[in-house]
């Protein structure tokens, strides 16, 4: 491969690391054609960007990078495939969901998430359960609707019980 071919994909990765939050390196050797697709499928699907490359490149587009992606610079060995993300849960739950009980592929690697390494497969219920920045905003937002749930709701039964009294009232005389 030539060094300008080598230049142009170094900054085609890096622009791909540049506009997603979240990098899952994870290892994709000994799945068969079938279920690559249907990987690729489900990553399609959930908004998730798959990528085949090569640990070099990769390496020095991690370098070449704003962020700090030094923890991942070990685990960039063997076959690696990159999975982009927003979200910085997705990756995870997809790769959960799409192994068999009996497959252990895809394997994760490791993961940068929100300014965060992850190393190892033993990360993967941990990144899993992380919730997302929508996930959160809905939980903020539920929390600070529930006082005032609270009170429509005791003003409301408030209301039911005077009508009630009222005309228990009027139904006596």
């Amino acid at each position: 491969m030539k060094k300008e071919d080598k230049a142009i994909i170094i900054a085609n990765i890096g622009d791909q690391l540049n506009n997603y939050s979240c990098v899952y390196l994870t290892q994709t050797a000994g799945l068969d054609a079938e279920k690559t697709s249907a990987l690729r499928r489900a990553c399609f699907g959930e908004d998730i960007k798959m990528l085949c490359v090569k640990n070099t490149l990769l390496k020095q587009a991690f370098e070449a990078s704003e962020k700090d992606y030094s923890g991942l610079y070990d685990l960039l060995h063997g076959e690696t495939t990159l999975l982009l993300s927003n979200v910085g849960n997705a990756p995870a739950k997809l790769i959960k969901k799409f192994r068999d009980k009996k497959d252990t592929l895809p394997m994760l690697k490791g993961a940068y998430v929100e300014e965060t390494v992850y190393v190892g497969e033993d990360q993967l219920d941990v990144l899993s359960n992380i919730k997302s920045k929508n996930e959160l905003i809905a939980d903020v937002i539920g929390l600070l609707q529930s006082p005032a749930k609270n009170v429509i709701s005791a003003l409301q039964s408030g209301a039911n019980i005077l009508h009630g009294v009222l005309e228990t009232l009027s139904n006596k005389e």
